[in-house]
């Protein structure tokens, strides 16, 4: 572009303006890397600016230089193609100018030629504009599945695999929600099945499964869904009863109680209680400290109403009393 088969005017002014606003545009970007420059309107200023180099170059070399028009539209379409790969709009704003003077000040002849020098990368650069779209789209929906897959594998890891309810670690999770969400009433329970090894040793494990799965759900039924229910242990839940006071909290354990007692699951051994599988809870509240000063509470409440005779409820407050 600066010297295509001669040397005369080397430089024009509108060339230096380039150069000038091509350093200007780079040290904008370096010292303002936040701010986007709008592509396409420096591509069609420098296009502009092109047209009028290859303009006033013509008029200097006149008919010395026949290919010196197709030279420059090359040589522009080369720089356009290399700059705006991505862009398919940048480039044709940039080749534009520069074809329409090529176009004019030319012969017909050339006409042709020149729209097939412009089409010819323009294709190209559609064509990889489409596959790099398609390529964009498909690392898209990867990540997003590899998200998808992510959360589910964090719920998974936070669920116990038998039961689907929340295991410790789950547990730990809606408490740390629970207690970034205010202050409230909450409640603990500790529920542990009556005679359940003995039930495992007899029926089998297989059998016990079973039973867990049908009690938990009995368990889940039996509160509301802003409760948490964890398994806790082996044949061990623990229910975090949310923003309730505590006649209902009591309410809320006699409903578990006897819905697991309505499931009326078989159970031989459990013949000094029932004939059926039944749970034992122990009850206390959860103010403002650590979790872990409820859970003993709510165990020894447990520990008590297991030696009094099982399928019952003991709250903290009667084992204190007792």
């Amino acid at each position: 572009m600066l010297f295509p088969l001669n040397s005369l005017m080397r430089f024009t002014p509108p060339l230096v303006a380039i150069l000038l606003v091509s350093v200007a545009l780079l040290g904008w970007q370096l010292i303002n890397k936040k701010l986007l420059i709008n592509l396409n309107i420096c591509s069609l200023f420098i296009g502009i600016l092109w047209a009028l180099h290859i303009f006033i170059k013509h008029h200097a070399i006149g008919d010395m230089d026949a290919s010196f028009l197709v030279i420059s539209l090359i040589s522009v379409l080369f720089i356009g193609a290399i700059s705006f790969i991505n862009n398919i709009v940048a480039f044709l704003l940039h080749s534009l100018p520069v074809a329409l003077v090529v176009l004019w000040l030319g012969s017909v002849d050339h006409w042709l030629r020149v729209i097939y020098s412009i089409a010819l990368p323009a294709i190209g650069i559609t064509i990889q504009h489409i596959i790099q779209k398609r390529n964009d789209r498909f690392t898209q929906r990867l990540m997003n599945k590899l998200l998808e897959e992510k959360e589910t594998l964090s719920d998974l890891s936070m669920l116990d695999p038998l039961t689907g309810l929340y295991n410790r670690r789950g547990f730990q999770n809606r408490l740390e929600h629970i207690q970034a969400s205010g202050a409230g009433s909450h409640y603990v329970l500790l529920l542990d099945i009556d005679y359940f090894k003995s039930y495992n040793d007899h029926y089998g494990h297989a059998m016990g499964d079973q039973a867990l799965l049908r009690v938990s759900a009995a368990i889940r039924d039996a509160v509301r869904s802003r409760d948490i229910v964890t398994r806790y242990g082996g044949e061990e839940f623990m229910v975090m009863l949310t923003n309730i006071d505590a006649e209902r909290a009591l309410q809320s354990a006699e409903r578990i109680r006897q819905r697991v007692f309505d499931l009326e699951i078989p159970h031989m051994f459990n013949n000094q209680v029932a004939t059926n599988v039944t749970v034992s809870i122990g009850l206390a509240p959860f103010v403002e400290g650590s979790i872990g000063d409820a859970l003993s509470l709510a165990d020894k409440a447990l520990y008590q109403a297991k030696n009094q005779g099982r399928n019952s409820i003991l709250t903290n407050e009667m084992v204190t009393a007792g």
